[in-house]
């Protein structure tokens, strides 16, 4: 069946799966997660003992592994952050879809998650192809104006090309930069994790390996998060 989604916004069993009565059960997993993962618990075993034992739904699970890490990640990926100031005059290379999706998603109305490296990740799943939503161009705007008042000097968007609909992502992009005149590249790459992995520059991304390999991270969704979309639905496991 076509994906005929106007919005990035939450699943229909959201609402009761995160409600706050329930935050404390699910920080709670997501601390013994952590405590198994610092343990070098194999990640996969490690959440099932985790979910059975809360009696965690699938997409509590699925948040509570995009929350939890070891303590030697926390403290790593904390000390390669790099803050808004010393992104002035820099090249920023950004995780397209991990940083789009999560706008798209806060814009919404869906969930967004406050992980305990301090990310925020979305509850989004794309299935190897993105759709076009009603809030991607203002997503765009909104991070575009936030790289302009940090003083970028560059950003440099990678998308999976794998991904169908990739390529009009790319045309989006090129498009509303050429019209805002930002100094923007958009490139297609088999594996943007691989690429963004081995750069030197500023990678803007929340995802987790690729966190825990490059020299410098910038925790975009969060900063455009709390500065531009203050209504936000925030689950915050991070405690």
């Amino acid at each position: 069946m076509p994906d005929q989604r106007k919005h990035r916004g939450p699943h229909p069993e959201d609402q009761q799966l995160f409600a706050a009565e329930n935050w404390p059960r699910l920080r709670a997993a997501t601390g013994d997660l952590s405590w198994l993962l610092t343990r070098d618990y194999a990640s996969r075993s490690a959440l099932k003992v985790v979910g059975d034992r809360y009696s965690l739904a699938a997409r509590q699970r699925l948040a509570v592994a995009r929350c939890a890490c070891g303590d030697e990640a926390v403290a790593q990926r904390q000390q390669h952050q790099v803050s808004t100031a010393e992104l002035e005059g820099q090249e920023l290379w950004i995780d397209g879809y991990n940083l789009l999706t999560s706008m798209e998603a806060a814009l919404s109305g869906g969930v967004i998650l406050h992980a305990r490296d301090g990310c925020y990740r979305d509850m989004a799943s794309m299935h190897g192809s993105y759709r076009k939503v009603e809030e991607t161009i203002p997503a765009i705007h909104l991070l575009g104006e936030l790289v302009t008042e940090w003083n970028v000097a560059s950003c440099r968007w990678l998308l999976d090309q794998p991904v169908s609909n990739s390529g009009r992502l790319k045309t989006i992009l090129r498009e509303v930069a050429t019209e805002r005149g930002w100094n923007w590249q958009t490139e297609l790459v088999a594996d943007p994790d691989y690429v963004l992995r081995r750069t030197d520059q500023i990678v803007a991304t929340a995802d987790s390996q690729i966190l825990d390999q490059v020299q410098r991270s910038f925790n975009f969704a969060k900063h455009a998060v709390d500065l531009l979309v203050p209504d936000t639905w925030i689950v915050n496991l991070s405690r």
